[in-house]
C-alpha cells in the first residue's frame, strides 16, 4: 500500500504525461508495493485535478469486460475510468495522432442515462430501466505510462480512457437485444476485428451494473445524463497518421474517425 504523498506524486506524474503526451514510467516499477486500491485512488485524484481545470465529468468507461482480457491482466473483475467533456469527438472527425501517446481504438456501446443509478445491488434490469438511449461508439484508449503495463498501471491511468466518438444514431434500450449487437471494425477499408456485444459480460448492461456497484464501494454513483462506455467486444486496433477507422454496427449505423 502507498502513502498518501506517493499517491499524489503518482497522480501528478500521470496528469503531466497526459498533458505533454510523453509517457511516464509505469507506477508498478516506481512503486513496487502498489495495490489495486492505490491505483483507483490515484485515478480519482487525477480526475479531481482535471475537474479543477474546468473539464467536466460526463460519465465513465468500463474495461476488461471479457474473460480473456481479465485473464491476460491477471485480474478477476473489470476496471473503470472517468470520461470528461474534453474527450468527446464528433463522428467522422479528424484528430491529430500527436494528441495521444500510443492510441488504439475499439467499438463499444455507450449507455446514456435518464435517471441515476446507485449501488450496491444493481442489476441488468435496473440499468435498462435507467437508460434513455444506447449509442454505437468508438473509444480511443491510450497509455500514459510505458510498457509492459500491469493492471495497477492501467487502472491508475484512468483505465486508458482517452476519447469517445458517439455515433449519430440513438436507440431505446428495449428496441433490440443488445447481446446480439455486433460490429465490423475496419482500418482503411480492411476488416481488422469483428465481434458481438455478448462478449461484454453476456450483456453490455451488466458492465454498467458492475460499474454502479463498484462506485458504491467508494461512495460514488452514476448520475442522470451521464454516459457509460460498456466495454469493447473486440481487440483494440492501433491508430496511425492517415488511418481511417470505421466501426460498422450494421442496422445501428457506422461510426468513424480519422487520424492525421
Amino acid at each position: 500500500m502507498l502513502l498518501e504523498e506517493q499517491r499524489s506524486e503518482a497522480a501528478r506524474a500521470l496528469f503531466q504525461a497526459e498533458q505533454t503526451r510523453v509517457q511516464a514510467e509505469r507506477l508498478s516499477v516506481t512503486y513496487p508495493q502498489i495495490e489495486i486500491e492505490d491505483a483507483y485512488a490515484i485515478s480519482r485524484e487525477v480526475a479531481d485535478t482535471r475537474a479543477k481545470t474546468g473539464d467536466r465529468l460526463i460519465g465513465h468507461k468500463v474495461g476488461l469486460t471479457s474473460k480473456a482480457m481479465r485473464a491476460a491482466s491477471k485480474i478477476d473483475e473489470p476496471d473503470y475510468g472517468h470520461v470528461f467533456s474534453s474527450m468527446l469527438i464528433e463522428d467522422g472527425a479528424t484528430v491529430a495522432r500527436d494528441n495521444f501517446c500510443v492510441p488504439r481504438v475499439e467499438p463499444e456501446l455507450t449507455f446514456i442515462l435518464k435517471s441515476p443509478l446507485q449501488g450496491p445491488g444493481l442489476t441488468l434490469a435496473d440499468v435498462l430501466e435507467a437508460t434513455e438511449t444506447v449509442a454505437p461508439s468508438i473509444e480511443i484508449i491510450d497509455a500514459r505510462v510505458t510498457e509492459p503495463r500491469r493492471i495497477f498501471d492501467t487502472v491508475a491511468d484512468n483505465g486508458a480512457a482517452a476519447g469517445l466518438v458517439l455515433g449519430a444514431r440513438r436507440f431505446r434500450p428495449e428496441e433490440i437485444d443488445w447481446r446480439w449487437a455486433g460490429a465490423l471494425f475496419r482500418r482503411n477499408g480492411e476488416i481488422e476485428e469483428t465481434g458481438i456485444a455478448a462478449g461484454v459480460m453476456d450483456h453490455p448492461a451488466n458492465a454498467v451494473a458492475w460499474l454502479g456497484n463498484k462506485l458504491a464501494t467508494y461512495g460514488g454513483s452514476l448520475a442522470a445524463g451521464h454516459m457509460v462506455l460498456s466495454g469493447s467486444f473486440t481487440r483494440p486496433v492501433w491508430a496511425e497518421p492517415g488511418d481511417l477507422l470505421e466501426a460498422d454496427f450494421g442496422p445501428l449505423g457506422t461510426v468513424s474517425l480519422n487520424f492525421s
